[in-house]
């Protein structure tokens, strides 16, 4: 089964964004790791809303696929795009990941990484972690209220202050259906 691996820039304070909805402070000054994420990742899931932010701009990803989520977005002529809506979310997602293929980047927004994470389709999180503080903005995480336990798989620090971590979910469990073992 492929990998559905969330790949964000965040604040040290946990940011996305900033207020206004910016990502102009990530650093864009060195590859950090993406040329190899790029050689094993053939997929991207996007929300619609930053799909509109990059939309002009999507020929900058070199994968073979884009998945769109959103239940209001018409694809414009020429668009490579394919439009998954809520009402066929789970089923959609299941096919893709059972399909033939490459790692899949989960790319965002916020509200798509939220769906995810609750339905425990996440396999990684690649987190690279900018040296600042934003004090405000988009949360990479809200709205999660289930513990979820992580494996460190790697780590590297880069000269600008730039640490990316990677890490892997450990399998859910829910402790209220473990058998009794007595």
């Amino acid at each position: 089964m492929r990998k559905i691996i969330l790949n964000v820039a965040v604040s040290l304070d946990g940011f996305i964004e900033g207020p206004n909805g910016e990502y102009d402070w990530c650093l864009d000054d060195q590859d950090y790791g993406m040329e190899a994420f790029y050689a094993n990742t053939d997929t991207i899931f996007i929300g619609r809303k930053s799909f509109e932010l990059i939309r002009s701009d999507t020929g900058m990803f070199p994968v073979k696929h884009m998945y769109v989520f959103s239940d209001t977005l018409v694809p414009q002529p020429g668009e490579e795009i394919t439009v998954i809506s809520s009402e066929n979310f789970e089923s959609a997602v299941a096919e893709i990941m059972e399909a033939d293929g490459g790692d899949i980047w989960l790319f965002g927004g916020a509200e798509l990484v939220t769906a995810f994470m609750k339905k425990r389709l996440v396999t990684e999180l690649m987190l690279s972690i900018h040296p600042l503080i934003l004090g405000a903005g988009k949360p990479l995480f809200k709205d999660i209220k289930e513990r979820v336990a992580l494996t460190l798989i790697d780590q590297k620090a880069y000269n600008t202050g730039l640490l990316q971590v990677r890490y892997e979910l450990k399998p859910w469990f829910d402790p209220q259906k473990l058998p009794f073992l007595g």
